[in-house]
Order: C-alpha cells, then sequence, then structure tokens
C-alpha cells in the first residue's frame, strides 16, 4: 500500500469506536474524504502528524475502564479501607447540560461493583467524600457551573469533594480552582474542601504557550483569509509561541509536525467560519474558547468529540452540499443535528 492508504488505514483504526452504535464505523475512505479538504500539497504531512497525535489522544472506553480501576483501591484516594471508603461515598448527579458525568456515574459504578462487590446506588453517607465525575476537564466553564450551583444550594455545611476525571486542561483546572470555587464557597460560608483527581495534566496556560500540549501556532499562515482573521482579533490579540517545543506530554512528533497540523486546521477553521455570517466569536478556527485562535485541544473520547478541538475535526453535515455546514467532519459531534443547533451549541464536551 502507498503511504497514504497506510496512514488512512491506520487513522480510521484508531477511531473506528468512535460513537459506536450511533454512526457508521469510521472507515479509510471516510478519513480520505476527510483529509483531501486540506491543503493538496500538504496532506502526507498533515495525515502523518494527526496518525501520531490522534493515537494519544483519542480515549477509548478501554483507557477510561483502565482509569477508574486504578481510582478504586487507590489508597491515595480511598485511604485504607477502600471498601468502607465507596460505601460511604457520595456521587454527584448534577450536571445540566450532557451525558458525560450520567455515563462516568455508570461506569464507575461497574468498576466498584467488580472489584468490591458494592451497589453505589445504595452507596452515601453524611460522613462520606462527594464524588464529582466527568470525562475530561477542558475550559471548566460546565464543571464550575455545576459545583458552583451545588455549593451555593444544596451542598452541606461541611465537605469534601473530589473532582475525578481523566484528564484536565491546566487553564480550566486554575479557572476552577482559583476562581469560580473559592468565590462560591467564600459566598457560601460553607467549609467545603475540592482536590483534583486525574491521569494527564495538559498544558494550556497562555503564560506557559512555549512548552504547551494544544495546538498553539508559531506563526501565522501565508493566507490571506487566515492574516485577515488574526487581524480582526483587537480584543484579545494573537499570541504566538515560540517554535522548538513538543510539549510537556510530547502528544507531537516534532516542531515540524506540530506545525503542520497548527497551519492546516488554522487556514481550515477560516474556512469553516466564512460559511455563516452567524458564526458567535465563542467560535474559534482552533476549537471553541475566548480568545486567540481557539482552545487547540486535541483530545477526543469515544463518546463524542468536543467542540474545543478544531473545528475541521468535527464541523458540518455529511449530508450537506452547501451552506454553514458543508465541510466534512471526521468525528462529527452528536449535539448538532440542524444549523441552528450547532450555532447555539456553546458547551464544551
Amino acid at each position: 500500500m502507498s503511504e497514504r492508504r497506510d496512514l488512512l488505514v491506520s487513522i480510521a483504526n484508531e477511531i473506528k469506536t468512535y460513537r459506536k452504535g450511533e454512526i457508521d464505523q469510521p472507515t479509510p475512505e471516510h478519513v480520505d474524504r476527510w483529509a483531501s479538504q486540506f491543503t493538496p500539497a500538504n496532506q502526507i504531512a498533515f495525515l502523518r502528524e494527526f496518525n501520531h497525535v490522534i493515537k494519544q489522544t483519542f480515549l477509548t472506553k478501554d483507557s477510561f475502564v483502565q482509569f477508574l480501576d486504578g481510582l478504586v483501591t487507590n489508597t491515595a484516594l480511598t485511604g485504607a479501607n477502600s471498601h468502607a471508603y465507596w460505601s460511604n461515598a457520595n456521587f454527584l448527579k448534577i450536571q445540566r447540560r450532557g451525558q458525560s458525568q450520567k455515563q462516568m456515574v455508570s461506569l464507575m459504578g461497574e468498576r466498584i461493583a467488580e472489584k468490591l462487590g458494592l451497589d453505589i446506588a445504595r452507596s452515601g453517607t453524611a460522613q462520606g467524600d462527594f464524588i464529582y465525575l466527568d470525562d475530561v476537564l477542558f475550559t471548566g466553564g460546565r464543571i464550575s457551573t455545576d459545583l458552583t450551583a451545588w455549593i451555593e444550594g444544596p451542598a452541606p455545611n461541611n465537605a469534601v469533594v473530589k473532582v475525578i476525571t481523566i484528564a484536565l486542561h491546566t487553564s480550566g483546572h486554575y479557572y476552577i480552582e482559583s476562581r469560580r470555587i473559592r468565590e462560591a464557597i467564600a459566598r457560601s460560608g460553607k467549609n467545603i474542601r475540592i482536590s483534583f483527581w486525574k491521569l494527564l495534566d495538559v498544558e494550556n496556560r497562555r503564560y506557559y504557550r512555549n512548552t504547551s500540549d494544544v495546538l498553539w501556532p508559531a506563526s501565522i499562515p501565508n493566507d490571506a483569509a487566515v492574516q485577515a482573521y488574526i487581524a480582526a482579533q483587537q480584543a484579545y490579540p494573537v499570541e504566538l509561541r515560540v517554535a522548538g517545543n513538543r510539549g510537556t506530554l510530547n502528544i507531537f512528533s516534532s516542531e515540524e509536525g506540530r506545525s503542520v497540523l497548527e497551519q492546516e486546521f488554522l487556514i481550515a477553521g477560516v474556512k469553516i467560519r466564512s460559511l455563516t455570517q452567524n458564526l458567535n466569536d465563542f467560535y474559534r478556527p482552533l476549537g471553541c474558547g475566548g480568545f486567540g485562535v481557539g482552545f487547540g485541544s486535541t483530545i477526543v473520547t469515544y463518546r463524542n468529540c468536543p467542540n474545543n478541538c478544531p473545528l475541521a475535526m468535527w464541523w458540518g453535515d455529511p449530508e450537506e452540499a452547501s451552506g454553514a455546514l458543508h465541510w466534512y467532519p471526521l468525528l462529527q459531534r452528536k449535539t448538532y443535528a440542524s444549523a441552528e443547533n450547532l450555532l447555539n451549541d456553546f458547551d464544551e464536551l
């Protein structure tokens, strides 16, 4: 087979469980149709780097199971008696939007039942910790909204909360821990302590952009549309990273490979934005976020693709031949059944 075909097969195999049972299983032809939308001369280099990155950032159900299995009997979390800890634990079900918490609690319940013989539906005491489960923390907006409402509402006067996610982005973590949650606790007058448990810290703070683990361009492509978009960002001027670092997690294979992804996703994202006049500024080329050219995450779960990933990964409708959704998505998000729903979907995964 050609290198292109090998890469298409490899990527399709890596994401084969994406939304399994909801959409058709991705094939090499599906990946090829998606990749063909990028700059022709750069497609092999783009596929080569994307293949490397997605193998590290696509989170399968098995990876969640392994993570949760490790926590069930982790004495650093539970203390010496894991059985007693989970018997007392109170699982929060306070997520206002989305299904990730419900599914994570269900999955955690299965792991605890298998390892300890406990039914978490019967667990929970006034002395137990409160467990907030979610899959990945991106901007932190959803978790902070959920916990702020709980803290200022039904939370007891004294509580210990463990926020458990398989991965968190450092800017979102900082936003939650140092601002929103601290302020909510202060307003409530309650004694609530919160800690975070995770497998991966994904660096994406602006101060550490040169060693970040997200797509953060070191240069602007020689593309008129992209340059016009950058010039229009007056409120939050784009800050480039200094080239030469693969990031703290080595998600990228090299600076050259990283740059190809950043440049191509940026060009494609600006093109997607040009398809509609109604797109909110929150929808930035490298993913939904509040500043720069976008959030830039490459982490995807088997459940769904976050809108904090580049638009070109998830935007569009395969059935559309024109208009706002005329982009063929690799990882179609389940949230949009129509253009109206897509344009009003502001939640991270």
